[in-house]
Parts: structure tokens; C-alpha cells; sequence
């Protein structure tokens, strides 16, 4: 455990005064207000069963059917969790929120809850087997949880002179967190992107931003030693995970604040109608995909050596992600306004969970011929998008404030 320096409990008030009101305004444009009615209390409650008993193998239905959920659970997910609201991590569900909560993805039932353990907003990032998230205290400490577990296994801080560090990356030697400069007046202005080492504890390297870049918007990869990140200023940024020296950065046409995918020494991200594969090393293109639609493409996943991709009129592609090449191009959800947005693989067949529209849900295609074989839906009505996560023979599925576990084989 890295050790770090007491602080004082005036200056600790202090930030968590001035971090409560920032924090959440830095959390991008994927996230929304809570109302009054979005008191998470109610997680954590016993799961529901659904369409199999006791944990028995299930299978998914043929094309034009629709499972039904194995289980279903309350959660106390806020939407403010942006992409990393849900993870699968040894056998079990992890759901962003207050309690986070962690439940068997076969049987339903929770293993561990913690209340009060990171900020608001926090996304559920998981690098060398321990889950890093921003202390809730405010304090400047970042927190590694066990999975398995929810206890704490690591802590430490990158200095009293930044405020409110938030994981952005992490791997086997690193967590990468994005922090404020503080100023006495304790204003952020300027950023840092800083590497803690994952077995001492101390800060490998800290570097500053440029003046006038965001907080806010990132969306960041490791790729071997290579860190990448996109964000709201239009830009993708390559850093080396050793000395974080800048390797090199290039302005796309638009703000990328969702996935993109890393292969084989490729970034490649959406960029409007086109889809772009950069070189990592130095940025250059290696080849572009038009839309042919006239849309503008969403943030694509790669899956066992496959690309697959969407756009907002509802197109799914599946991609060879080394030229380029469309290997199929699916438009079944084109009367639907629900494109898919997250992506996982179990089998053959794809999931790709929707986004805002209570004609989306989970979409099952085909991964050789990309054919849609069935969407579920809970039918709650709830606006909020869904997200998707593979463990084994189960999915899980989460949406608003309600987890389901779905057969994936």
C-alpha cells in the first residue's frame, strides 16, 4: 500500500466543499441531473428470479424471440457514470453507484456493498486485477478495491497541491489519473495527467497540459506502452506510459468522448461520417471509412479481432479492423431511433446495448452474418441507455436503476 502524507482537516473541508459542486460538473456530456426522486436507498435489495431456475445452464432464444431475464435486481446507478457504469469481473456484476455493489452473475445475490466509498460520477475502472476510483473523501487519494472482495487493497495520492484525481487508465505498473492544478483560491484552470506507480504507491511521472484543455470529455486506453486518450477539444493524444512524454497529438473533425478501439498498433476512432485508423506511432492515417449514409458514426469496439461499429441511423457494421474492409453492414434496426453503443461478444453472437428509446434494449446479431436475432427490453419505459457486459453464459444488462442477467449462449 502506497503511503501518503496526513493532511489537514481544514484543507480536507475545504476541497470537499469546492470538489462536490466541481465534480460533478466535470463529468461530460453523457451525464444528467438526479432529481429529488433518485434517492439510491432502495439498491441492494435481494434479487428477482427470471426465466431459469437455481442457476441451470440457459440458452438464448432462436432469431425473432426474446429471453427472459435469469434475475433481476435494483441498483442505485445514476446515470452519472458515463461508459463505465458496469463491469464483469470474476463472475461478478459491478454497478457504479452509493452503495457500490457487486452481485453473483449466475445466482443474483450480493457478494459485497460499499457505501460511501468514491465521488459521484465515478466510473468502475479495472487495471491488474484491482479496481481504482477517486476517493469520496476528496481528499486527493485514489483507492484500489479488491473485486472480488470490495475491500480496499491500495492507496495513494499524487500531492496536496492537486485536487480531485480521477483514474482515467490503468494497467499491470500504472493507474493514469487525471487531476486539477489547484490555485489558492482553489480554482483548477490548468490539468495534469500524472502515472502512480501500482506497487509503491509514488507518483512515476506528472505532466502538464497545455493551457486551455479540459477537464472533462476524456476518454482514454493503454495500449502496451502507450497511453491514448481523445477528448471535447477535438484531439487524440499518444503518451508514452513510461515518461508520459507527449508522442504525439492530432486534431480530428469532432469532440470523441466515447469509446474507441486500439489494435495492432492502430487507434481508431469515429470522426462524423468517417471512420479513421491512426497509426500509433506517429498519428498518420492508414485507412478512413466513409459512412455512405450521410450519418455520422459512433464509437467502435473491437472483439475478438473484429471491428464492429453503428451510426446514428441505426446501421451496425462489422469491420476488418486492419483495412478497413466492411465485412457486413446490418440495417434491421433502421424504422427503430435505437442504435446500438456497447458492444460485447459471447459465442457467436454480439450484444450491443442502445441508446436512449424504449424500442432499444439489448440487440443479439449474428457475428458472421450480422443478422439481428432478437432485442430484449424490460418493458420499464425508462429513457436512460442501457449497458452490456459479458461474463461466461450470462450477460449483464443494465438500465436506469435495474440489472438483469440474460442467457448469452
Amino acid at each position: 500500500m502506497g503511503a501518503h502524507d496526513a493532511r489537514a482537516v481544514s484543507r480536507r473541508r475545504a476541497l470537499r466543499l469546492a470538489g462536490t459542486g466541481l465534480g460533478l460538473a466535470l463529468l461530460g456530456a453523457g451525464a444528467w441531473g438526479c432529481s429529488p426522486e433518485d434517492d439510491p436507498g432502495a439498491a441492494g435489495g435481494g434479487a428477482t428470479p427470471g426465466g431459469a431456475k437455481g442457476g441451470d445452464p440457459a440458452t438464448t432464444p432462436p432469431p425473432g424471440g426474446a429471453p427472459k431475464p435469469l434475475w433481476s435486481a435494483d441498483t442505485a446507478n445514476t446515470t452519472l457514470s458515463g461508459n463505465g457504469a458496469l463491469v464483469v469481473s470474476g463472475g461478478l456484476a459491478l454497478v457504479a453507484g452509493d452503495p457500490l455493489v457487486a452481485r453473483d452473475l449466475v445466482s443474483g445475490r450480493e457478494k459485497w456493498s460499499r457505501r460511501g466509498v468514491t465521488t459521484p460520477g465515478a466510473q468502475l475502472l479495472i487495471g491488474g486485477g484491482t479496481l481504482y476510483l477517486a476517493s469520496a473523501e476528496y481528499d486527493g487519494d485514489v483507492v484500489g478495491l479488491d473485486p472480488a472482495t470490495g475491500k480496499e487493497t491500495w492507496r495513494s495520492a499524487i500531492g496536496d497541491e492537486y485536487a480531485q484525481p480521477r483514474p482515467m487508465a490503468a494497467d499491470d505498473r500504472h493507474v493514469y489519473v487525471l487531476a486539477g492544478i489547484l490555485e489558492k483560491d482553489f480554482s483548477t484552470p490548468n490539468n495534469v495527467i500524472a502515472a502512480i506507480d501500482t506497487a509503491s504507491g509514488r507518483v512515476a511521472w506528472r505532466e502538464r497540459r497545455d493551457a486551455g484543455t479540459e477537464e472533462h470529455g476524456i476518454t482514454a486506453r493503454v495500449a502496451g506502452d502507450r497511453l491514448v486518450y481523445t477528448d471535447f477539444r477535438k484531439n487524440v493524444t499518444v503518451r508514452d506510459t513510461a515518461t508520459g512524454r507527449q508522442v504525439w497529438t492530432k486534431k480530428i473533425g469532432n469532440a470523441n468522448w466515447e469509446q474507441f478501439a486500439v489494435h495492432k498498433g492502430l487507434v481508431i476512432v469515429a470522426d462524423g461520417r468517417r471512420l479513421r485508423a491512426l497509426a500509433l506511432t506517429d498519428g498518420a492515417e492508414r485507412w478512413s471509412l466513409d459512412s455512405g449514409d450521410h450519418t455520422f458514426f459512433n464509437g467502435p469496439q473491437v472483439l475478438d479481432g473484429v471491428l464492429y461499429v453503428s451510426d446514428r441511423l441505426r446501421g451496425m457494421r462489422a469491420v476488418d479492423p486492419e483495412s478497413g474492409k466492411t465485412l457486413w453492414h446490418n440495417r434491421d434496426l433502421l424504422e427503430r431511433a435505437a442504435y446500438a453503443w456497447q458492444f460485447t461478444k459471447a459465442g457467436d453472437t454480439v450484444y450491443g446495448a442502445s441508446q436512449l428509446d424504449d424500442d432499444g434494449g439489448v440487440h443479439a446479431f449474428d457475428a458472421a452474418t450480422g443478422e439481428l436475432r432478437w432485442t430484449y427490453n424490460d418493458g420499464s419505459g425508462d429513457l436512460q441507455r442501457w449497458y452490456v457486459a459479458s461474463g461466461g453464459e450470462r450477460l449483464a444488462a443494465l438500465h436506469g436503476r435495474r440489472l438483469h442477467a440474460l442467457p448469452a449462449v
